[in-house]
């Protein structure tokens, strides 16, 4: 199956790219020159970036490749999850407003938060 950017927006708490944008954008804002916040951005990028891999190559891999990295895969989603909430308690020590943690008030999944922090690290 080949999926489409259509058949991600049929999931469960999809954004939208301008979502997306807004989301990266108010990271970045909120995380200004903060050393710290800047520290707890670079792990959670090198987190989904792990993560994308094993969701990258999910659908090339058959049956038994996917029941032996299933665990795997778990361990970087949950990782994603923890740098993101990492970040989101630090902003919000900092006084800084949680939208862009939860993006107007809905929690977001790991692959939602992967779409955008790596699609939109050039903009």
């Amino acid at each position: 199956m080949i999926s489409t950017y259509e058949d991600y927006r049929t999931m469960p708490g999809s954004l939208a790219l301008e979502e997306m944008r807004t989301l990266h954008r108010e990271i970045k804002e909120e995380a200004g020159r903060d050393v710290d916040a800047l520290e707890l951005y670079k792990e959670l990028l090198a987190a989904a970036v792990k993560y994308s891999e094993s969701r990258a190559s999910w659908p090339l891999w058959d049956r038994e490749k996917k029941l032996a990295e299933d665990s795997v895969r778990t361990s970087r989603h949950n990782k994603v999850i923890d740098c993101f909430n990492r970040l989101a308690r630090y902003l919000k020590s900092r006084g800084k407003p949680p939208h862009s943690v939860t993006c107007s008030g809905k929690r977001r999944s790991a692959s939602v938060i992967l779409h955008a922090i790596l699609s939109l690290q050039k903009a």
